[in-house]
């Protein structure tokens, strides 16, 4: 078996750990690289001193010196700066995880697509701000694209790209997180702390909102859409509180295959490592007996609009999803920092989109400039929401 060559980008987040922790059981044993990280010297010294890639490259360049003490005399490079990042990740490794969180992740991600690497994707932004782009450009070069989120990855796993015509649509599930069945007016007064209370899943902060609002499940329709060549009308949504089944596609004949596991990330990115083949590791199996039962249920877009916010963005196309992305995040920390209430995190995302549409701010760009180009519709949003929720704000 051949020995691919391998860069981790977010080595220390989440996903970059449970990816090096899953090539440690590889057969193969990959060559590392690099590894890249943000701010985490310490971790990103340890994953480097125990793989041994060519490379490490911190985001923050303060960090660089210490970074450089604690490999002294191990023989790997010690980098820093975005600049660096990039460049690791272009440089044509067989296979790149693109871990990065946030729209940081966007410029090394189209890096690595136009170095022809397989691209296992885990970076949101990447595709909700720029993702027809960097299909074309990967396209173009060679790449293969391989979603790592769970439902995206579930979809890939049972799509037929040979026979996409015969793809009726697609379904994402949804836990449906803490607010499922609250009332509309329960869920004007929901608080940070119960917001935060999600009952399958540990995650970060804003991840963790967005799963309360289902924004989650409106990035994750944008990007469904444009990974697997999909109309806006043929993604939906659907709750599915025990989070066994990962998504869904439903054929033109009737047939509904589905992918089913644990809430492990480790499995889709396995699947995205070893692709079309599978990969031996110690996974957690999947109990149906113990699950006992399965339930489902329709989505309430008047008690959780943003799913029909992001479906708008995605309609409109060009820069109306990297918009919607933006102003949410604004939007998501003025409520952790208790500025808004809870259901006016929507409010704040669709009025931004609405003036960014009246003023003819979210026409596409091209290619060639697509980061800069998604950066600067990016930017644009933030400053318009902040200006938005500021009619919203509040003493806490």
């Amino acid at each position: 078996m051949t020995q691919r060559t391998v860069v981790v980008l977010g080595s220390t987040g989440s996903v970059g750990v449970s990816t090096l922790e899953l090539l440690s059981h590889s057969e193969e044993k990959p060559r590392i690289r690099a590894l890249t990280a943000g701010r985490n010297v310490a971790l990103l010294a340890e994953q480097a001193l125990a793989w041994r890639p060519q490379m490490a490259v911190i985001e923050d360049e303060s960090a660089l010196p210490e970074l450089r003490d604690r490999l002294n005399g191990s023989g790997v490079e010690a980098a820093a700066g975005r600049s660096a990042i990039v460049a690791a990740a272009g440089q044509g490794a067989d296979w790149v995880m693109s871990a990065i969180v946030g729209a940081a992740g966007l410029e090394p991600t189209l890096a690595a697509a136009r170095a022809g690497s397989i691209l296992a994707l885990a970076n949101k932004e990447s595709l909700v701000c720029a993702g027809p782009a960097l299909l074309r450009i990967a396209k173009a070069a060679g790449a293969q694209v391989i979603p790592v989120d769970s439902e995206h990855s579930a979809i890939f796993q049972v799509f037929a790209p040979d026979d996409q015509a015969k793809v009726r649509r697609l379904i994402l599930t949804a836990s449906g997180g803490p607010f499922r069945a609250w009332t509309l007016e329960a869920m004007a007064e929901a608080t940070r702390e119960q917001a935060l209370n999600h009952p399958n899943w540990s995650m970060g902060a804003k991840i963790t909102i967005d799963s309360a609002t289902m924004m989650n499940k409106g990035l994750e329709t944008i990007e469904a859409a444009y990974l697997f060549g999909m109309a806006p009308e043929q993604v939906d949504v659907i709750i599915h509180p025990q989070s066994v089944v990962h998504s869904l596609v439903e054929y033109a004949d009737g047939s509904t295959l589905a992918q089913l596991g644990p809430p492990d990330m480790r499995t889709p990115i396995a699947c995205a490592f070893a692709w079309p083949r599978r990969m031996a590791w110690p996974a957690p199996g999947l109990d149906l007996a113990r699950v006992g039962q399965l339930t489902f249920e329709a989505p309430d877009e008047a008690r959780f609009p943003a799913l029909r916010i992001a479906r708008s963005a995605l309609e409109t196309g060009g820069g109306a999803p990297a918009a919607m992305n933006a102003a949410n995040e604004v939007a998501v920390h003025a409520f952790l920092d208790r500025r808004i209430r809870f259901l006016e995190i929507s409010a704040v995302v669709e009025e931004t989109l609405e003036q960014l549409n009246d003023r003819g701010e979210l026409a596409a760009g091209d290619d060639a400039a697509a980061v800069d180009w998604a950066l600067s519709v990016d930017g644009a949003a933030r400053r318009l929401a902040a200006q938005v929720l500021s009619r919203f704000e509040r003493i806490a």
